[in-house]
């Protein structure tokens, strides 16, 4: 077995578990939907799994050569490292608003990057992208109903991130197949 392309997948599954379940629960914790549950309270989930587990499975994709993922996973690793380590902390609403809406950015270089891994692998980071907009703005222009979409898209990302790694180990499909067409009648 070439070490470098199980290095790749083990990194892939690993990175779309934590993505995807800190994505859900900082989703959740955004709709207000459970009780006394705010996204702040993801915090610690996403200081360490979605920040110190993904930047370590970005620096082991990048050392198997995957570009692609290795970016993604380490850039997001300090995306939620900074914003879970900077909860609570003395900023205003206008700079949580800028910052979200900075790595809106990267998470929209993401998903243009990953044009070429369908519509699943574009899913998650464009979810991502929708997400982090309508919670920057929301922030921004101090808009709760945006705040709260933007959590249930970041939920649904985490979900399908979440359903990414459980395909891969399960051996579960990740796109969708088309169903051969009938010849014409003539």
């Amino acid at each position: 077995m070439d070490n470098e392309v199980a290095a790749g997948n083990t990194a892939s599954t690993l990175g779309h578990l934590a993505l995807g379940l800190t994505l859900l629960a900082f989703g959740l914790g955004g709709t207000g939907v459970i009780d006394n549950v705010a996204a702040a309270d993801a915090a610690g989930l996403a200081t360490w799994v979605g920040g110190v587990t993904l930047f370590l499975v970005g620096l082991l994709a990048l050392r198997a050569g995957d570009k692609g993922e290795g970016t993604a996973y380490a850039g997001l690793g300090a995306f939620w490292f900074t914003w879970g380590t900077g909860v609570g902390g003395a900023g205003s609403a206008d700079a949580a608003g800028l910052f979200l809406l900075l790595w809106a950015l990267l998470a929209l270089t993401l998903t243009m990057a990953s044009s070429g891994s369908g519509l699943f692998g574009q899913g998650v980071y464009g979810l991502l992208f929708v997400a982090l907009l309508l919670l920057g703005i929301g922030a921004l222009v101090d808009n709760s109903g945006l705040g709260k979409a933007g959590g249930w898209v970041a939920a649904l990302a985490g979900l399908v991130a979440w359903y990414g790694a459980t395909a891969a180990v399960a051996g579960w499909p990740t796109s969708l197949r088309r169903a051969a067409s009938a010849p014409a009648a003539g």
